[in-house]
């Protein structure tokens, strides 16, 4: 059927070459299903065995090739990338060198102007990404090598930064400097000189010279390199703490005892406000003092007495986005860490250390409020209490300085007394009568002492003539012995002996003491009822050694 002269859709489809086509049964669909079905079947068949018969691709992984300019040894099972000697050349399997890299046409022309200087030049701006000298125009070229000559000799005038890191770059690949220490110290130096105007030299550096360090066995702290790039990573710190905790605990620094804390001291108000720069001085001196008192009470050291996990071997990249030739020293180095971070009853102990001294310097310091919940040893608590009040009084002392007080009527008693010494001194006498004084001398001189003039005692006083001690200094240093405790009269019986300090020492050793806090004890007591220091350093004053009768009871 049609409208208007016209097909309909339906007419459309029936008129094509298909219009008489028979419809197959459904029998017949079913097997030409089945025989398609066969036939698949039949060629993925002939497909497996025709893959087996030939070699399978395989996976191509990086880390298994061997990289040229690269040895490899294998310690205890472990294959690490060990440092290539500098002789070795870079080339290919098939033993040809390979093209020069930047970075080797760097270091080449590096060495062939490694003495090249200018004798003046004017300061250019310069700034590049990666410098290198092809980057330079002539009176930046001229500028650099007039700057480098000067830093050599210790000088730092204001430069760019980009002229840093290009001397930067030829210190780490060797060149301008005749040993390792020397290579370290200039690029410590140019650290040191320049970080204050260029903040990301803290970001750069730090690791470079880490890296540096490592790569020629240097034996260097790595403490300011932690202070300084806070921002490296945890390896660095760890080091740090294994080479303080194990020789050299006055040298600890918050930043690194930090990495084994739970509490954030930086976050605390404290930090934040007034205590800021107590925090970092006095946290590391009492880390260290604890060690030192589990040291003489129980003969092992912190970190014998919690014992890290071994050591883990991490691999280190050389020289990250600096100008470097790996042909050099190899792509990375192998670094042995121990987590002592990890060592959870170590890392209790510090936290609550850290803990104890903030609330100490609260109290010290009238800061209102106090960290709770702090789990001490009374003993340490009392230790570290102790400590902290010496210590702290002791650095008010040195901001304030010492305090002058002019006592006038002293003053004027020792004018009074100067000019009756003077007269006495240029009364003329022959020389006869001078050797023929003797133990009269004192009566003769007293009938020619003005009136008001007090004894003879008391006019050579001032000038070192030595006084009788009275029965009232007795009772002073019979107070001074009661007050001192058995342990602190020892002490001071053992400065007066022979050995000295020394004998002090195994005293305070034997009795879990520091000789330190002894002698400050023994002199507070002291200024509260002598007026004066008994223990000068580590001796005894000797001015009092005849006053050591009253101890020995």
């Amino acid at each position: 059927m049609s409208y208007d002269d016209k097909p309909h859709f339906s007419e459309l489809i029936w008129e094509g070459d298909e219009k008489n086509m028979a419809v197959p049964s459904r029998e017949d669909f079913r097997a030409e299903e089945a025989k398609r079905a066969a036939e698949a079947d039949k060629n993925r068949s002939l497909a497996k065995k025709s893959r087996s018969l030939t070699e399978r691709p395989e996976q191509l992984k990086l880390w298994d090739l061997e990289l040229p300019g690269r040895r490899e040894e294998k310690r205890s099972g472990r294959t690490g990338a060990a440092v290539p000697r500098r002789d070795e050349n870079v080339s290919s399997k098939e033993g040809e060198p390979r093209p020069a890299t930047t970075e080797c046409q760097f270091v080449e022309r590096a060495r062939e102007l490694a003495d090249y200087t200018e004798a003046s030049a004017e300061f250019v701006k310069f700034k590049s990404y990666w410098p290198t000298y092809g980057h330079m125009t002539g009176p930046q070229t001229k500028w650099y090598f007039y700057w480098r000559n000067e830093v050599r000799q210790g000088r730092y005038p204001e430069t760019d930064l980009s002229y840093i890191f290009l001397h930067v770059y030829e210190l780490i690949n060797g060149v301008g400097w005749d040993t390792p220490l020397d290579g370290y110290e200039q690029l410590s130096g140019l650290w040191e000189a320049y970080r204050g105007t260029f903040k990301r030299l803290d970001h750069y550096l730090g690791g470079w010279i880490a890296d540096f360090s490592f790569i020629h066995e240097l034996d260097i702290p790595l403490r300011e390199i932690v202070v300084r790039a806070k921002g490296l990573g945890g390896d660095l710190a760890e080091l740090e703490l294994a080479r303080c905790l194990t020789s050299a605990t006055e040298q600890l620094t918050l930043p690194a005892l930090s990495l084994m804390s739970d509490y954030d001291i930086t976050k605390s108000k404290f930090y934040t406000g007034p205590g800021n720069q107590a925090l970092e001085r006095f946290v590391p001196k009492v880390v260290a003092l604890i060690d030192a008192y589990v040291k003489r009470k129980h003969g092992t050291s912190l970190l014998e007495m919690f014992p890290p996990g071994p050591p883990v071997t991490r691999e280190r990249y050389l020289f990250r986005s600096a100008v470097y030739d790996i042909s050099l020293y190899g792509y990375s180095v192998l670094v042995p860490v121990v987590r002592i971070s990890k060592s959870p009853p170590l890392r209790s102990l510090v936290t609550r250390l850290f803990r104890l001294t903030e609330n100490k310097l609260r109290a010290l310091m009238d800061f209102r409020g106090r960290l709770k919940g702090i789990s001490m040893d009374k003993e340490i608590e009392e230790l570290v209490g102790k400590f902290l009040e010496r210590e702290f009084r002791n650095a008010q002392r040195e901001e304030k300085g010492p305090d002058i007080v002019i006592d006038q009527d002293r003053l004027e008693q020792l004018r009074s007394d100067s000019d009756v010494v003077r007269q006495l001194l240029t009364v003329e006498e022959p020389d006869e009568e001078l050797q023929a004084l003797g133990s009269g001398a004192a009566s003769e001189i007293a009938t020619s002492i003005p009136e008001g003039s007090g004894t003879v005692a008391e006019v050579l006083a001032p000038f070192g003539e030595p006084q009788n001690t009275t029965s009232a200094d007795g009772n002073e240093w019979e107070s001074l012995a009661d007050a001192l405790s058995p342990l602190q009269r020892e002490a001071v019986l053992a400065l007066s002996g022979p050995e000295g300090p020394a004998a002090l020492h195994r005293l305070a050793a034997a009795h879990a003491a520091l000789p330190d806090l002894l002698i400050d004890e023994i002199n507070e007591i002291a200024m509260d009822l002598l007026g004066d220091l008994l223990i000068d350093g580590e001796e005894l004053s000797p001015e009092y050694a005849s006053m050591l009768h009253f101890f020995k009871r």
